[in-house]
C-alpha cells in the first residue's frame, strides 16, 4: 500500500503545495483535477528515495508535469472537456480562502485557459512548464517523451498559437509607429514622452536570464531588473536614456526591438499595444527562447 512521505518531507511538500497547485491548474484548467494531481505527487513522494532528490521543488514540478500529461491524454482519449476551464470555480474550498482562490484565477486568466484547451497535451505541458515556470527544456523533454529540439518546437508551436489567439487585431503600422516613438524617447531620455506612450497599467516583464545579466553586469545607472515592473513611471525609468543600441525588428511578425551587437541577437523586446499606448513589454534574453522567435531586423 502506498503511504505518504515522512514528517520532514511532508512539511517540505506543504511549502511547495501552492506552487504545485498553480502548475497543475494551468495545465489542467480544473481545480478539482489540479488537487488530484498534487495529491498524487504527494503519494509518489512517499515512495521516492529522498536521498536522491537534490532539488525537491524541481522534482515535484517534474512529477506533477508527468501526472498532468497523463491526465490530459486520458481526457483527450475520453473526448471529455474540462468544464471549469471555461467556468472557473468561484466558491473557495475548505482548504483555501476566497483571496487565494481569486489570486489563482487572476494569475491565469479565463481567456488563456480557453486558449490552452486548444493545444495538444504535450504542447500544453511544454508551454506551461517552460514559459510560465521557467523549467529548462532538458528537464521537460523526458516528461513529454521527446528530443530536446522536438520539445523546443512543441513550446514554440504552442506559443505561436497562444499569441495568435490572445492578441486582438492591431494596426501593425500604428503599432510600429508607437514602438519607434518609444525607442526615440528612450534614446533621448525624454521621460515625459515615455510616460505618454505607456498605458497606466503597463507591465515590463524580464526573463530569468535578463534579470541575472542585470545583476551580474550592472551598467552605470542601469536598473536591476525584476520579473515584473508595473506602472508608467517605473517602466519609463527603466528605459529613459537607454536603448541606444536597440534596433527595430519584427518578432514573429509583430513590431518590436532587438539588441544585436555584431548582428547576433542577444535580446528581444516584445511590445503589446492597444494601438495607441503600450500595455506590456517583454524582454527575452534566454538564448533558447530567442531561438524560438522568428526575428526580422528592420
Amino acid at each position: 500500500m502506498t503511504t505518504g512521505p515522512d514528517n520532514l518531507l511532508a512539511e517540505a511538500f506543504e511549502a511547495n503545495r501552492s506552487h504545485l497547485r498553480g502548475v497543475a491548474y494551468r495545465m489542467l484548467g480544473s481545480r478539482t483535477e489540479a488537487e488530484d494531481a498534487v495529491q498524487e505527487a504527494f503519494l509518489r513522494l512517499g515512495g521516492a528515495d529522498a536521498g536522491a532528490i537534490a532539488n525537491l521543488r524541481a522534482w515535484l514540478t517534474t512529477v506533477v508535469g508527468r501526472i498532468c500529461l497523463d491526465m490530459l491524454r486520458s481526457r483527450r482519449l475520453r473526448k471529455e472537456e474540462a468544464l471549469d476551464a471555461h467556468a472557473p470555480e468561484t466558491i473557495p474550498s475548505p482548504e483555501r480562502g476566497a483571496e487565494e482562490e481569486a489570486e489563482l484565477a487572476d494569475s491565469v486568466g479565463l481567456a488563456l485557459l480557453v486558449v490552452l484547451e486548444t493545444l495538444t497535451p504535450a504542447e500544453r505541458v511544454a508551454f506551461v512548464l517552460h514559459d510560465m515556470f521557467d523549467l529548462p527544456f532538458d528537464e521537460i523533454a523526458p516528461i513529454v517523451g521527446r528530443s530536446l529540439d522536438a520539445t523546443r518546437q512543441l513550446a514554440s508551436r504552442a506559443r505561436r498559437r497562444v499569441r495568435g489567439r490572445e492578441a486582438p487585431p492591431v494596426d501593425r503600422a500604428r503599432q510600429r509607429a508607437v514602438v519607434e516613438a518609444f525607442l526615440a524617447a528612450a534614446r533621448d531620455g525624454d521621460f515625459a514622452a515615455l510616460v505618454a506612450l505607456l498605458d497606466p497599467a503597463v507591465v515590463f516583464r524580464a526573463d530569468a536570464a535578463a534579470i541575472e545579466m542585470s545583476r551580474a553586469r550592472p551598467a552605470a545607472g542601469a536598473p536591476i531588473l525584476a520579473r515584473e515592473i508595473h506602472g508608467t513611471e517605473a517602466v519609463a525609468r527603466s528605459f529613459a536614456g537607454r536603448a541606444r543600441a536597440a534596433r527595430p525588428a519584427f518578432l514573429d511578425g509583430i513590431p518590436g526591438l532587438v539588441w544585436a551587437p555584431g548582428g547576433a541577437v542577444r535580446a528581444a523586446f516584445r511590445f503589446t499595444t492597444d494601438g495607441e499606448r503600450i500595455t506590456a513589454i517583454d524582454l527575452t534574453v534566454d538564448p533558447a527562447r530567442l531561438a524560438d522567435i522568428e526575428i526580422e531586423i528592420s
